[in-house]
């Protein structure tokens, strides 16, 4: 048996205002997953070339906000670049020629995936030297640890058992509990 909806006095049934409120925080949440940062004056008409525009944009970092691609951002400087890359693929350019344009002009860091070259392998070996040191660090830890536990007890000498009888132990042999 299903109790019988009660109203509040602002004219809702109890419960609703909850739900109400739960639906908006949820919609509020998930609103910036379906926001993106171009413009649709930015878009290409021919879907195409508007995919290869994106597949680039998403490759070339934001010189401004350093953690984002151009695709992503919303600074001036990042819609100036997708604007290029979009004029760029207009005139003709390929994929290629446009990430070289951009990487001629700014450099390595404006790529998201910098080339592995002489001047980049710390970058790129950085995360393994890490995970190695880490490794490293437990086992060594480990052994340690281990090394104290695993280290027999000594047994006392003639002179140490005489000194504890005379300070009043029983049995000095003797475990205690």
């Amino acid at each position: 048996m299903t109790p019988l909806p009660v109203e509040t006095g602002r004219g809702e049934v109890r419960g609703q205002g909850i739900r109400r409120r739960l639906v908006l925080f949820l919609f509020a949440l998930l609103l910036p997953l379906v926001a993106h940062a171009v413009t649709p004056g930015e878009m290409l008409a021919d879907p195409a070339l508007e995919a290869r525009a994106r597949a680039i944009t998403m490759e070339l970092r934001c010189l401004v906000c350093q953690n984002q691609s151009i695709d992503d951002s919303d600074a001036s400087l990042a819609k100036d670049l997708r604007v290029l890359v979009r004029e760029k693929l207009k005139e003709g350019m390929s994929d290629a020629e446009v990430r070289e344009y951009i990487h001629s002009r700014y450099g390595d860091f404006v790529l998201l995936r910098p080339p592995v070259k002489p001047g980049t392998a710390l970058l790129w070996s950085a995360p393994l030297i890490a995970l190695l040191a880490g490794a490293a660090a437990l086992w060594m830890a480990a052994r340690r640890r281990s090394g104290f536990a695993a280290a027999p007890a000594k047994a006392l000498s003639e002179e140490e058992r005489a000194r504890l009888k005379a300070l009043g132990a029983s049995d000095p042999d003797k475990p205690t509990s």
